[in-house]
C-alpha cells in the first residue's frame, strides 16, 4: 500500500525528482501522465521504499474512487513512482499474467463487482483491508498467448483513441499558436485600442440547481462546473442530466462559450477559464450557476474562437484572477469577468481568424466522436473477451 498521509505533506513536494500517482492519475486503463504530478525527493522516496512503483505495476485505489485501476506502462516517462495514501498495488508474475490483462479485468463488470464487493459506501467509499482483500480474489488467467491476443485487440482501440486526443491537442495548439502570433506578438497591437471585455460580450449565471432533479436516466443536457478541465477546454464526461424546471435565461446553444466561476481554494487552477459547448449533447442544453455562459454582443466584431482563446491570455487572465474573492471558495462575479481590458483587433483580422480556427474546432469534435464510438467499441467487447464468450487466436 501507499504510505500514510503523515509521510507525503505538501511541504515535501519538490519540482523535479520522483512523480506521486494519485487518483487523478488513474483515470483510463494506462498511468495518466497527462494530469501532472506532484514530485518528491530521492532521498524521501528511498525513505518510502514500500510505496515505489516501477513500470509494469498496477496501480488500485483503496479509498475515493476505488474502482479506478491502471498500470504503468513500459513507455511511461519515468522509470519510478511513489504511490500515494490512497493508493495501493499489485506487481505480476509476468510467466503467468500480463499487467495489461489485469487492468483490462478489473475494468470489466464482474472485475468491478468483485473489486468493490468488499467496500464501505459509508463516508469516503473504501475498501476494507485492500492488499490481504486483494490476494484472495480469484480471476480467469487464460494461457498468455490468449492473454496477448485479448490485450492486442484491446490495445489497438486504445492506442487509436489516444492517437485521436493527441491529435486534438496538437489541433488546439496550432490554432492557440496562431492566436499568438496575430493577436499578441503583433507588432501593431499597441496601435489598436483598449477596451473592456464588457464593450463586447454578455455573461449569465446560470441555473441554481435542485439535487432530486438530477437523473441517471436522461433528462436536459445541464453544463456545470465539472464540464470544464483546469487550464481550459471542455470536459465531456463531467455532463450531467436534469429533469427539473429551469428558465429561458438558463438555456445555451452549442458553440456558446462557458466560464468557470468556482473553485475549492486559491489554485487558480479552474476558476475563470473557458470551454466551448460541443455539437455532441444537441443544439440546446442548460448551465448551472458554477459558470457563466458568455457571448459577444452581436454589435461587436468579437467572435466566439478569439474570444476564447483571448480569455486564457495571460494579460487578460491576470485581470481575471484579480477580480475573484472568497475565504476557502474562490468566486468569480460577473462584473470581474467584464471588466478586463485588450487590445481590440481590426475586425477583418478577427474574421480571419474565425475562419481559420472554425474547421479546426468542427475536425476536433469529428475526433472525439471517433473516439467515443471507438471506447464504446471496447467497452462493449471488454466482458466478452474476458468471459471466453469471443475467443481470440494467438
Amino acid at each position: 500500500m501507499g504510505p500514510f498521509g503523515s509521510s507525503i505533506k505538501v511541504e515535501t513536494f519538490v519540482p523535479t525528482g520522483i512523480p506521486v500517482v494519485s487518483g487523478q492519475h488513474l483515470h483510463g486503463f494506462r498511468l495518466n501522465e497527462n494530469a501532472g504530478f506532484n514530485f518528491v525527493t530521492e532521498e524521501h522516496a528511498d525513505k518510502l521504499k514500500n510505496a515505489n512503483v516501477f513500470r509494469g505495476d498496477i496501480i488500485f485505489t483503496h479509498a475515493g474512487n476505488i474502482e479506478n485501476v491502471a498500470y504503468i506502462p513500459e513507455n511511461s516517462k519515468y522509470e519510478r513512482y511513489v504511490a500515494s495514501q490512497r493508493q495501493f498495488y499489485m506487481r505480476c508474475d509476468l510467466s503467468k499474467i500480463l499487467p495489461s490483462f489485469v487492468v483490462y479485468y478489473f475494468n470489466s463488470h464482474e472485475g468491478k463487482y468483485k473489486l468493490t464487493a468488499n467496500s464501505s459506501s459509508v463516508g469516503v467509499p473504501s475498501i476494507a483491508q485492500p492488499v490481504s482483500y486483494l490476494r484472495k480474489l480469484e480471476i480467469p488467467v487464460p494461457p498468455l498467448p490468449e492473454q496477448h491476443a485479448i490485450v492486442g485487440i484491446l490495445d489497438a482501440l486504445d492506442t487509436k483513441i489516444e492517437i485521436n486526443r493527441r491529435m486534438n491537442v496538437t489541433l488546439e495548439s496550432i490554432t492557440r499558436a496562431v492566436f499568438r502570433q496575430w493577436f499578441v506578438e503583433n507588432e501593431e497591437v499597441k496601435s489598436w485600442e483598449i477596451q473592456t471585455l464588457q464593450q463586447h460580450i454578455e455573461a449569465e449565471k446560470g441555473l441554481s440547481y435542485k439535487g432530486e432533479g438530477l437523473s441517471k436516466d436522461g433528462g436536459t443536457p445541464m453544463h456545470n462546473l465539472n464540464s470544464v478541465y483546469e487550464g481550459g477546454g471542455y470536459k465531456y464526461s463531467g455532463i450531467k442530466y436534469y429533469t427539473g424546471e429551469y428558465r429561458e435565461r438558463h438555456i445555451i446553444n452549442a458553440g456558446d462559450i462557458i466560464v468557470t466561476n468556482t473553485e475549492q481554494g486559491f489554485q487558480y487552477l479552474l476558476i475563470g477559464f473557458p470551454a466551448i459547448v460541443p455539437k455532441h449533447f444537441g443544439g440546446k442544453g442548460i448551465f448551472t450557476h458554477h459558470i457563466f455562459r458568455v457571448r459577444p454582443l452581436s454589435t461587436s466584431p468579437v467572435k466566439t474562437h478569439y474570444l476564447y482563446f483571448l480569455l486564457m491570455n495571460p494579460y487578460v487572465r491576470d485581470q481575471i484572477i484579480g477580480c475573484t474573492n472568497g475565504t476557502t471558495v474562490n468566486m468569480l462575479s460577473a462584473d470581474g469577468l467584464r471588466t478586463p481590458k485588450f487590445h481590440l483587433p481590426p475586425k477583418q483580422l478577427i474574421d480571419e481568424f474565425e475562419k481559420f480556427a472554425t474547421p479546426i474546432f468542427e475536425k476536433m469534435e469529428l475526433i472525439h466522436e471517433e473516439s467515443r464510438m471507438l471506447g464504446s467499441l471496447r467497452d462493449s467487447l471488454l466482458p466478452k473477451l474476458m468471459r471466453g464468450e469471443v475467443r481470440v487466436g494467438a
